[in-house]
């Protein structure tokens, strides 16, 4: 039997980073860095308070994310020794929840209806490891934590941190 890997979407698979800062130059005519997003909360990446907030609830938003650099690759190669299933807190954007599963659709179609989790609360998943760019996600989860780099989790050092699907790989590949 295969051991089970639960791997977030926005952040790990799909590049939030990426949509923000494009978002962002769009809408106001300056463009940021991700160094520059670095250790930054949410709420303060931008003069403007709460626009990643905003951004996150608007139609389009999670359907047009980028794939993250080697994700695709990455996951088919982790599938086979690895049961793969994507899991999302999507209840909380609700306009996120048909926009997620077309973006999945789109780029990860070999990933089944049935390897697709989208919940409130992933304190509930019960997989081998977890890869996540939340530490909210990782301290709960009893399983085995790859934290994915990120923004907001660049002082955190708690976690076994991933900087790029190359590296899970290596890493999940040496758990055989």
């Amino acid at each position: 039997m295969k051991k089970t890997i639960a791997i977030d979407m926005d952040g790990v698979i799909a590049d939030i980073e990426a949509q923000v800062l494009a978002w962002y130059e769009r809408d106001y005519g300056i463009k940021y860095t991700r160094d520059y997003l670095a250790g930054r909360p949410s709420d303060d990446l931008f003069p403007e308070k709460g626009l990643v907030g905003n951004y996150v609830r608007t139609a389009g938003f999670f359907r047009t994310l980028p794939v993250m650099e080697g994700a695709v690759e990455a996951v088919k190669t982790l599938m086979e020794d690895f049961e793969v299933y994507i899991v999302s807190a999507a209840m909380e954007f609700p306009l996120s929840l048909n926009e997620k599963l077309e973006w999945l659709g789109e780029h990860f179609p070999f990933i089944t209806w049935h390897n697709i989790i989208f919940c409130g609360d992933k304190s509930i998943i019960n997989t081998d490891y977890m890869i996540d760019d939340h530490i909210k996600n990782l301290d709960h989860f009893k399983g085995k934590t790859y934290m994915f780099h990120a923004y907001h989790n660049t002082l955190v050092t708690h976690h076994t941190r991933i900087n790029n699907w190359p590296q899970v790989v290596e890493l999940l590949k040496a758990e055989l």
